[in-house]
C-alpha cells in the first residue's frame, strides 16, 4: 500500500492539479495549449536530448530488454485492431487508430517519473533505451499502416506512401530530440567536448519538462468527456494496462531479463495510453472519441494497475 502513496500518488496529484484548475477555469485552454506546446515541443525533446547524449548505447540497447516491451506493444496493437474490426465492426481507419491507442503507452510523462520514484534515478537507463525507439518506431509503424490503408485504391505508389510516412515521423519534435541526442552521444564518443555551461542550460530546461508536461496533461485530459463506445474503451484500457505489461513480464522471464531491465520494461509497459495516441487519431479523424476517452479513463485506472505491477516486480 505504501507504494501507492509514496510513488504513484505524487505523480497523479500533479496531473490531478492540472485537471482541477482547468475544470475550475483558473487555467484556460489557451494557457494549457501554450504550456503543452512548451513541454512537448521544447522541454521534453531537450530532456530526451540530454538523456540520449549520456546513455551508454552499447550496454542498454539489448534484445532481452527491447524484445519483451515491443512484443507486448505490437501484440496489444493486434488485439486492439482485431477487436475493433471483428467485435465492434469499425471502419478500417478506425481499427488502426484504436490499435494505436493500445500500442502507444505513456512511456515518458508517466513511465519515467514513476520508475524514478520507485527505484531511483539510476534505474532509468532501461527506460531511456526503450524511449529512444518508442516514438520513432511506433510512429513510423502507425503512420505507415494508416497511410497505406487510406491510399488503398488511390493509385499512389508504395514509395510515395512510404515517403509521406517517413516525412511525418521525422518532423515529430520528440523524434528530433532523440536523434539529436544520439548524434551528440556519438560525437562525444569521438572526442567532442561541450562546455559545462551548455549542459547546465540543457539541464535547466530538461528539469522543467516533466512537471510542466504532467500539469499540462491534466489540463488536456479535462477536455475529454467519456461518451459512448464504452466496450471499445474498456478493451483499449485492458490491452494497455494488463495485456501489454503481462506479455512484457512473461517474455522478459523467458529471455532471462535482469532485475533492473524487468523493472524498466514492465513499468513502462504498464503505463496508460499517452496523449499522442489521441493526437494520432485526431490527425486522421478516426476514432477520436474512443482515443480521448481511453486516455482519460486508463490514466485514472493506472493508479491501481501500476500499483499492482509494482507489487509483482522484484
Amino acid at each position: 500500500m505504501s507504494a501507492l502513496f509514496t510513488i504513484i500518488l505524487p505523480v497523479f496529484l500533479v496531473v490531478g492539479f492540472g485537471y482541477f484548475v482547468a475544470w475550475r477555469g483558473w487555467f484556460r485552454d489557451s494557457a494549457v495549449d501554450g504550456l503543452m506546446n512548451f513541454a512537448q515541443n521544447f522541454a521534453v525533446p531537450t530532456l530526451l536530448f540530454a538523456s540520449m547524449a549520456r546513455l551508454d548505447l552499447g550496454n542498454e540497447f539489448r534484445a532481452q530488454l527491447l524484445i519483451p516491451f515491443y512484443a507486448g506493444a505490437f501484440a496489444s496493437f493486434a488485439a486492439g485492431w482485431a477487436g475493433a474490426r471483428y467485435l465492434f465492426k469499425r471502419p478500417a481507419v478506425d481499427c488502426i487508430a484504436i490499435g494505436f491507442v493500445c500500442l502507444f503507452s505513456n512511456t515518458l510523462l508517466l513511465g519515467v517519473p514513476i520508475t524514478e520514484r520507485a527505484y531511483g534515478p539510476d534505474a532509468l537507463d532501461g527506460n531511456w533505451a526503450i524511449i529512444a525507439l518508442h516514438s520513432p518506431m511506433l510512429y513510423t509503424f502507425g503512420i505507415t499502416v494508416m497511410e497505406f490503408t487510406r491510399a488503398r485504391g488511390s493509385g499512389l505508389s508504395v514509395g510515395r506512401v512510404a515517403l509521406r510516412a517517413l516525412t511525418g515521423v521525422l518532423r515529430t519534435s520528440l523524434v528530433i530530440g532523440i536523434l539529436a541526442g544520439m548524434t551528440m552521444n556519438l560525437l562525444m564518443q569521438a572526442g567532442l567536448t561541450m562546455p559545462q555551461g551548455f549542459w547546465d542550460a540543457v539541464d535547466m530546461v530538461a528539469r522543467a519538462a516533466l512537471p510542466a508536461a504532467l500539469f499540462g496533461l491534466g489540463g488536456v485530459l479535462h477536455r475529454y468527456r467519456p461518451e459512448g463506445d464504452m466496450a471499445t474503451i474498456a478493451m483499449c484500457c485492458a490491452a494497455g494496462l494488463i495485456l501489454h505489461p503481462a506479455i512484457t513480464f512473461g517474455t522478459g522471464q523467458l529471455l532471462g531479463l535482469d532485475r533492473d531491465g524487468m523493472r524498466s520494461a514492465v513499468v513502462t509497459a504498464a503505463m496508460a495510453p499517452g496523449v499522442n495516441a489521441y493526437l494520432f487519431a485526431n490527425i486522421y479523424g478516426a476514432a477520436r472519441r474512443v482515443a480521448a476517452s481511453s486516455v482519460l479513463i486508463a490514466t485514472g485506472l493506472s493508479t491501481l494497475t501500476v500499483w499492482m505491477w509494482l507489487t509483482v516486480l522484484p
